[in-house]
Formats: C-alpha cells, sequence, structure tokens
C-alpha cells in the first residue's frame, strides 16, 4: 500500500480549497520532498486522506499538470514532472541566526475583506475542471487575448448590465488580475505622466500606489459625510489645471463607508463633463448593499460622451486569493489598457476566467451572494451592537447601509495610541492615518468584520474596549 502524502495545507489560505492543496504539493517539490518522477496518490485516495471532495483533488491536479509541475501518464497514474531539477529548487544553507520575531496579533479588523470560508469551492472546482478539460482550451481557442476570455466578458457584461444599469459590451471590457491591476491600466491609458489625478482623501492608499506607478501625480480632495466633496474638487480643478481624471468610490466610500447621494454624483457628472475630466469608478463591493435598493454606479447615468472607467473586482465577491478584477472603458482607452496588459501580463488565467463565467451563467455566483450577503449583514448587526454597549462615549459610527466594514470615529484619544495597546493585546486595527494622503489623520479605525465569526468578533471587541487608552 503507498503511503500517505502528508501535505501542510496552509490553514488560513485565503483561495479555494484546491489552490491551497496545488501549493502544498508544489512547496514539497520545491523543497525535494517530492522528487522528479515520483509517483501521487490517485484523486480518491488522497481525497480521502485529506477529508475533501474528490472533485477538488481531481482539480489541484488539473492546476498542477497545466502548470507543468505534474504529469500524468495513461494508465499509470500522475507523477511529478520529470524535467524538473533533482533535489529539490531550494538551496539549502545553514540558517542564520535571527532574533526572534514578535508574533503577529491573534485578530484582525482587516480593510474589508471577505470571507474565504465562504467560497463556493466545490462548484468552482468543478467549474474550473471542466474548462481545463473543455475541448476549446485544448486545442488553444480563445486563449491570449489581452482583454480576457471572451466568455467571462460576456457573461459579466450580462450581469453587470441586469444587476447594475451598466450598458455592457463585452468588447468594451477588459478582464485583469484584481482591480488593482486594472486601476493601474486605467490610469496609463488615460493619463500622459506628470498628469495630476484627483483622489479622495482619506481614501484608498493602493489606488494611489497603482496611479503613481503608471506616472501619474496624485492629489487629495477632502470627503465629508456625503462622499467626495464636490466643492473642493472644484477649487482643485481652478488651481491645477493639470488634473485630468478623479478616483471615486461613491457606492461606499473607503475607507468611511458612506454612499454619495443622488444630487452629488450629478453634480460631479456635470463638473466632469464641463471640464473634461476623467472618472475613475470604483465600484469594489456592489453587491453588498443591506438595506434599500443599491445605488446605481455613475456609470449607468454617465453620458455616453463622458470619458468615464469603471472598475470592479470578483475578490471581493469569493477570496482576496481570486485575483480577478474587470474594467469598462471607451474604445481608444480599452485598447490602449489592453496593449498596456500585454507588456506585462499577455493573458490572464483561462480556467479560472471560464470557470466564473460558468459560475455567473448557470446562477451559482448569484446565489452565492445572496447567501453572503445574509452572512455579512448578521456580521455588521452583531458587530455594532456590541460596540454601542462595551463602547458607548469612547467611540461612535453610523451603520453603513452596506460594505464589509465600519468606520469607528475615537472619541477623544489618538487612534493611534489605541491601535498600539490594541496590538500589544492581539488584535491588529487599520489606524486612519493609513488612509490620509494630504488632509489630517482621521482619528478612527476601518473595521472590517467580514472574515469573522461572531466568536471573534466578541473577542476583538473586547480587547477594543480593554485597550481604550483614555
Amino acid at each position: 500500500m503507498r503511503e500517505p502524502l502528508a501535505l501542510d495545507i496552509e490553514l488560513g489560505h485565503s483561495g479555494p480549497l484546491f489552490l491551497a492543496i496545488a501549493e502544498a504539493i508544489t512547496h514539497d517539490i520545491t523543497r525535494g520532498r517530492l522528487r522528479p518522477g515520483a509517483r501521487l496518490p490517485g484523486t480518491r485516495a488522497l481525497a480521502q486522506e485529506l477529508g475533501v471532495h474528490r472533485n477538488t483533488v481531481d482539480a489541484a491536479y488539473q492546476e498542477l499538470l497545466m502548470q507543468g509541475w505534474l504529469e500524468a501518464k495513461p494508465a499509470r497514474g500522475t507523477f511529478v514532472a520529470q524535467d524538473l531539477p533533482q533535489g529539490g529548487l531550494v538551496r539549502r544553507t545553514a540558517p542564520e541566526p535571527v532574533a526572534p520575531e514578535t508574533p503577529p496579533p491573534a485578530l484582525a479588523f482587516t480593510d474589508g475583506a471577505p470571507d474565504p470560508k465562504l467560497v463556493p469551492d466545490k462548484a468552482l472546482a468543478r467549474a474550473f475542471r471542466r474548462a481545463l478539460l473543455s475541448p476549446g482550451f485544448r486545442a488553444g481557442a480563445d486563449y491570449g487575448d489581452a482583454r480576457g476570455t471572451s466568455v467571462l466578458r460576456q457573461a459579466l457584461a450580462g450581469y453587470l448590465t441586469s444587476d447594475r444599469g451598466v450598458v455592457a459590451d463585452p468588447s468594451s471590457m477588459i478582464i485583469t488580475r484584481g482591480s488593482q491591476m486594472a486601476l493601474f491600466l486605467a490610469a496609463r491609458a488615460a493619463l500622459s505622466p506628470g498628469d495630476v489625478i484627483a483622489v479622495e482623501d482619506p481614501g484608498y492608499p493602493l489606488a494611489w500606489e497603482a496611479f503613481g506607478a503608471a506616472g501619474a501625480v496624485v492629489r487629495g480632495v477632502p470627503v465629508d459625510g456625503g462622499g467626495l466633496r464636490i466643492d473642493a474638487l472644484e477649487a482643485a480643478l481652478a488651481r491645477d489645471p493639470r488634473i485630468r481624471a478623479v478616483y471615486v468610490t461613491p457606492h461606499h466610500q473607503y475607507p468611511t463607508t458612506v454612499t454619495m447621494g443622488a444630487a452629488r454624483r450629478l453634480q460631479l457628472l456635470e463638473l466632469a463633463q464641463r471640464h473634461g475630466i476623467t472618472l475613475v469608478e470604483d465600484d469594489y463591493d456592489h453587491e453588498y448593499r443591506f438595506e434599500g435598493r443599491p445605488v446605481l454606479p455613475l456609470a449607468a447615468r454617465a453620458p455616453d460622451d463622458l470619458p468615464l472607467i469603471y472598475v470592479g473586482s470578483l475578490s471581493k465577491l469569493l477570496s482576496p486569493g481570486i485575483r480577478l478584477g474587470y474594467a469598462l472603458a471607451s474604445g481608444p482607452v480599452l485598447r490602449r489598457m489592453a496593449e498596456a496588459r500585454a507588456a506585462i501580463d499577455r493573458q490572464g488565467d483561462a480556467p479560472l476566467e471560464a470557470a466564473l463565467a460558468e459560475l455567473i451563467v448557470d446562477g451559482d455566483l448569484g446565489r452565492h451572494a445572496r447567501k453572503a450577503r445574509r452572512i455579512y449583514r448578521a456580521r455588521r448587526d452583531f458587530l455594532a451592537e456590541l460596540l454601542r454597549v462595551q463602547l458607548a462615549g469612547r467611540a461612535s459610527f453610523e451603520l453603513p447601509g452596506g460594505g464589509l466594514a465600519l468606520w469607528l470615529r475615537c472619541d477623544g484619544v489618538a487612534a493611534d495610541r489605541w491601535a498600539e495597546r490594541a496590538g500589544q493585546a492581539g488584535l491588529a486595527l487599520l489606524p486612519g492615518k493609513r488612509f490620509a494622503l494630504e488632509g489630517a489623520e482621521p482619528q478612527a479605525f476601518r473595521l472590517g468584520y467580514a472574515a469573522l465569526d461572531e466568536d471573534r468578533i466578541t473577542r476583538a471587541v473586547e480587547i477594543l474596549a480593554k485597550s481604550w487608552p483614555g
């Protein structure tokens, strides 16, 4: 009988289970434990050993076969590829003495990451396997377009049209490895080096990094309880004619979670049209609206002649480990985005894109979104009630209508000091200074709660209350 494989699977892996299994196998190959030519257990045997569905192991093997780590031999089984270096890929040297590291906090309020445990991994694994085994994929059809696979662009176009009121043409869409790439490509396509892009302040630092990497100059515009201040933007445009674009998160402003109202949205569209500037709309968590109807994106109302780049992500809907974003733009801008993408990443992950397209068309993604909304709304309400009881007089917040985070304002104490004390007690916090660009540092925290169950939320709030520095 063959010995068990005894894989060391990362428990905190943020993606689908089959990718965690694949990464554990590649780790054992690179460190020399699994040598070239070594035979792996059959999918049924490994599934029983790991306590997972056979399709999950099969999807992991298929992923590694595609990447060249494994090779399948008919009627014999699955083996580590023979052309890999002997002895592993990791150089073995004596470890140098290092100072002991401070262990990371056991708990963390994230910036608003979803719960990877809710990913419909079985449905995704089945769809991924079908994509790998499809005749079109094996023949190379629809493989190599820098805009992404046509099947996912078509599925997303239908989804955006029906769910968000955005008239989406698949030919005007590009699929990217997460929204971060989409933002970088948007800046490269819409701006010249030295052009200025106005952003919300406080706002999303990773977007600022993407714009800066594309050669743009980033300038902050203050926000208030209604989102980006239009009067402040107009004043900035009067001062600096180099402003050629504005980046906004109107559905749930990042990080304060507020929703931009209808009047201010119309003012923003009118201002952008009057000044001839490009709007970059990041609709990063549109699916998570708990009260009332979701507010339609700016892209659903923008005049046809207004340059607007609409950016979204499937990572927030599924898991941060699934790096799939997308953008809608006009023909010339989209062509420049595709050209820039081809220079750094010729194509996306075609099997994963095809699998997600199947989840959209079959309704699995919609069912997952409805389930996730119910769970996240319950977690939001649970956290809000604990904060009201345990932090009364110490902190305040407005209950957001959606999104995966709360914006907790400190009353009379420094957020940095509070975060430091909480960290020492085992709770990681994101204080307001992380989101400040040019304005004053907000004395507040962004509390991303979606990845925490009620027990962990309870412990986190207890630490938060006990570490109050006042």
